[in-house]
């Protein structure tokens, strides 16, 4: 069993999940105050017979009485425990749960953090990051999503799908949906869309598309669209910074765990209230969450649209298990070249990279003079090519730094 400090620090039990990971057995040693289980399956005392247990905490909470002796209110408190609030949202004593749970416990992980279900917690046993699609998404690998910020027509579509293939990319990013600041302006082509977008993503071999969402019943429009056209390709979907503290949304999307979902940071709030907005939709269900940095509000951040964000990127790796992306397009929101020739906003992206970012989120357009959205900080077609060799470059750099550091 894992290590468990003694004294009052809190411990709570998991929720959100999926309940996987946690092997009954017969005798444990009892220490500490509260615990937190990962689960493997339920061994039922009467019959002798290892069974899978559900997912759901409910389910849970229905099961486990079978199998040990514990009396209602003892169940309660498992059940608000397992929806990751401690039993009347105060420090428990693991005496209520010693017949209930730590003879069934095969080990124990110290919560002492925020961010219950997302945060590290100093346990190197749990899994970081997910696969979706074919794809994997970790804190040790590169994924770049170039493409539209608003998708226009399908010829635009088609022109940067068709390089991303020829350069051997799978990713990309199409903005159906556009929350935008004027409720005169575009705001995306929505469902209409779909169609041709899905359909090109499949003929391209595109695995994964970031889409963002601004309300619950675009994904089910999308789930739709995609069923009915026979799923040629998988959608990531995005939070944007607008949404990052709506938490009736979150909920929604967290309530799904089909999709994985790309949350963007909050450009006028704390990085700790943004992990905090993330927890929400791990806590509705879904997980699959990677963190975007996309800047932050600010007259120091002139001359670009917003103040760079990317030395965050090893604090929300070392805090929590999501990947960390990066978004050097809203971040920097223009083209204008530095002194080297360089566009500031490769050289932002670049600096993210250098730092351990596991996905680039960056726009690109075949003619970003008639862009619909955006169209000065889409970076142009034929620098596709040297963008992607030079975040190459930059992932082999750090990949490098962490072999000199693991030297010391």
């Amino acid at each position: 069993m894992g290590d468990v400090d003694e004294g009052d620090s809190q411990v709570f039990l998991e929720g959100g999940d999926p309940l996987q990971d946690l092997v009954f057995h017969d005798h444990v040693e009892r220490r500490g105050r509260l615990i937190r289980y990962e689960q493997r399956g339920v061994h039922g005392q009467s019959d002798g017979d290892t069974r899978p247990l559900p997912h759901a905490p409910a389910e849970l909470v229905r099961i486990v009485p079978q199998a040990l002796a514990v009396d209602a209110h003892q169940v309660e408190q498992l059940r608000r425990a397992a929806q990751g609030f401690p039993p009347d949202h105060l420090p428990v004593q693991l005496d209520c749960f010693h017949d209930l749970v730590l003879d069934a416990v095969d080990r124990v992980i110290r919560i002492s953090q925020e961010y219950r279900i997302l945060g590290r917690h100093r346990d190197e046993q749990r899994a970081i990051g997910f696969t979706y699609n074919g794809v994997d998404f970790n804190q040790d690998n590169l994924h770049v999503f170039a493409g539209l910020c608003a998708v226009d027509k399908p010829e635009s579509v088609e022109m940067v799908m068709r390089e991303l293939n020829n350069l051997g990319q799978i990713c990309t990013r199409m903005g159906a949906y556009k929350p935008r600041t004027n409720p005169y302006s575009f705001q995306g082509h929505g469902k209409k869309c779909l169609p041709y977008v899905f359909e090109l993503a499949g003929k391209y071999e595109i695995k994964v598309i970031a889409m963002e969402v601004t309300h619950e019943s675009y994904i089910d429009e999308i789930s739709e669209c995609l069923e009915r056209m026979g799923r040629p390709t998988g959608v990531m979907l995005q939070v944007g910074t607008r949404n990052t503290q709506n938490f009736e949304l979150l909920k929604a999307i967290g309530r799904q765990t089909e999709y994985p979902v790309l949350f963007k940071r909050g450009y006028g709030v704390t990085l700790n209230e943004s992990l905090n907005a993330a927890e929400y939709l791990a806590s509705s269900g879904n997980s699959k969450v990677i963190f975007c940095l996309r800047g932050m509000h600010s007259i120091f951040g002139s001359p670009h649209r917003n103040m760079v964000d990317f030395a965050q990127v090893p604090v929300v790796k070392r805090l929590t298990r999501m990947p960390v992306c990066i978004d050097p397009s809203h971040s920097v929101g223009s083209r204008e070249p530095s002194a080297d020739s360089i566009l500031d906003l490769i050289h932002a992206a670049a600096q993210g990279v250098i730092a351990g970012a596991n996905m680039i989120l960056v726009d690109f357009h075949p003619d970003p003079a008639n862009a619909l959205v955006d169209g000065p900080q889409a970076l142009l077609m034929d620098e596709l090519a040297p963008f992607l060799e030079d975040m190459l470059l930059c992932q082999q750099s750090y990949q490098r730094r962490r072999e000199i550091w693991a030297q010391g």
